[in-house]
């Protein structure tokens, strides 16, 4: 689905990211872990191509990005940014609609299902009800659930999401994370996210890719690469994996 070919990522003089060699396939579910500034959110950019790499090169289904004609790339993967800036009145179906945008060439929901596809992810997310609301008078938490909305609703089979739990009640967060599970097992959907919740990362993740923030990287099966001495070593604080039932807890220890 995507992959990166001995990727580097730099910061002014600092490297994030050195000679990431990558691959997604189809119906996997990617968790990017790393401490603040460790290069997730300049990562998640480059894989959607709106950060140019600083070496190396990003190919979607074996093609480099730079050669994809932009509609047809946003026909393929969809992204989530971890902010946003609301700055006209739109409505919520109107901001659900625009993601609709790369299979019209320029000629708006005059006859398609578009209107049908934007109720049904405002609905997935339990916010069908505020679809005539402005967007700038939502909630934080609200606002979220209408962006993650949106990117269902470009129906890409790459799912690149920054933060999708960012500003999310518990219910929602778990939410969520249970729908991109179940797009992954029940429509193949590929999905890319980062989160700092270890324990939800966890539950719904078949593989994770962990920064170091120093240009050292590991990436590998969930259970391969989610070990205690592994994240203690790249969140730089020891962890400890507490098993209930078919769940493991990841807990931070007490300085």
């Amino acid at each position: 689905m995507i992959a990166t070919e001995r990727l580097q990522l730099r910061i002014g003089a600092r490297t994030l990211v050195e000679n990431l060699d990558w691959q997604v396939r189809d119906a996997e579910c990617w968790s990017i872990i790393g401490r603040n500034g460790a290069g997730k959110s300049t990562l998640m950019r480059a894989l959607a191509g709106v950060r140019p790499p600083d070496g190396g090169q990003v190919l979607m289904q074996g093609r480099p990005l730079a050669l994809w004609p932009l509609e047809a790339l946003a026909r393929q993967r969809a992204f989530l940014a971890q902010s946003r800036s609301d700055a006209f009145a739109y409505t919520v179906i109107e901001t659900v609609l625009s993601a609709r945008h790369p299979y019209h060439a320029g000629s708006y929901w005059e006859n398609s299902d578009d209107h049908r596809i934007a109720l049904r992810a405002l609905a997935s997310m339990e916010v069908d009800d505020l679809a005539t609301r402005d967007v700038r008078t939502l909630s934080g938490g609200e606002r979220q659930r209408v962006a993650i909305a949106a990117l269902l609703a470009q129906d890409t089979p790459l799912l690149l999401l920054d933060e999708p739990a960012n500003a999310l009640d518990l219910a929602h967060q778990v939410g969520v994370m249970g729908l991109l599970a179940k797009l992954c097992r029940e429509q193949r959907k590929t999905v890319v996210m980062i989160g700092h919740d270890l324990s939800l990362a966890h539950g719904i993740s078949t593989h994770a890719l962990l920064l170091m923030g120093d240009g050292r990287w590991l990436a590998g099966a969930r259970d391969d690469v989610m070990q205690a001495p592994i994240l203690s070593d790249c969140l730089h604080h020891p962890i400890d994996i507490v098993r209930h039932g078919s769940r493991s807890i990841f807990i931070p220890r007490e300085a």
